[in-house]
């Protein structure tokens, strides 16, 4: 026998008492901005621990964050959006970074993400539509000496060619293998 309340949502963002979803992530997150100590200018460290927690930001998420640390919603999508680690929707099961550094592209990281782009059926910045894959490229990663390197489910790999690379994903682009 459930004991929520069935009352409407309030609209604007939530106050202190938690999330109205009743998701247990919302109040941990809330006990890491008191932690804080709701200073503004830990709004980085809010946004990373905010994306460990549910995965990537959301407009609601942000909207917590941001009201948590009494900022205005602008700001935090500009920090947000500005870091290229923020990911703002979901992201596949595995996920393929190719680096775009100069390095990398002039040893042919442009053909990697192409055949890529081709095998996964999307574009660079863009998952599978059934979530196994995002396909990303970095500007650099900072492994030049490897290149062209690519990061496959936060391990880099060196010296990576278009045939490597299809031979990684092709197991996570497949029914259930991965």
């Amino acid at each position: 026998m459930s004991t929520v309340a069935t009352a409407a949502k309030p609209a604007g963002p939530p106050g202190a008492a938690g999330h109205p979803s009743g998701d247990k992530r919302f109040k941990i997150l809330e006990v890491f901005i008191k932690r804080q100590q709701q200073r503004q200018d830990a709004l980085i460290e809010v946004l990373h621990k905010a994306q460990e927690l549910f995965g990537y930001l959301d407009d609601g998420l942000l909207w917590f964050v941001a009201h948590g640390l009494r900022l205005p919603p602008s700001r935090v999508y500009g920090v947000a959006t500005f870091y290229h680690f923020f990911k703002l929707k979901p992201q596949g099961a595995h996920t393929c970074v190719v680096c775009m550094g100069t390095a990398c592209y002039v040893k042919g990281a442009h053909q990697i993400v192409a055949a890529l782009e081709q095998a996964a059926g999307i574009r660079a910045g863009e998952t599978t539509p059934d979530r196994r894959l995002t396909l990303l490229t970095a500007r650099c990663i900072g492994a030049c000496g490897l290149a062209p390197a690519v990061v496959y489910d936060e391990a880099v790999a060196a010296y990576q060619t278009p045939e490597s690379a299809l031979a990684r994903v092709k197991g996570w682009l497949s029914d259930g293998a991965g």
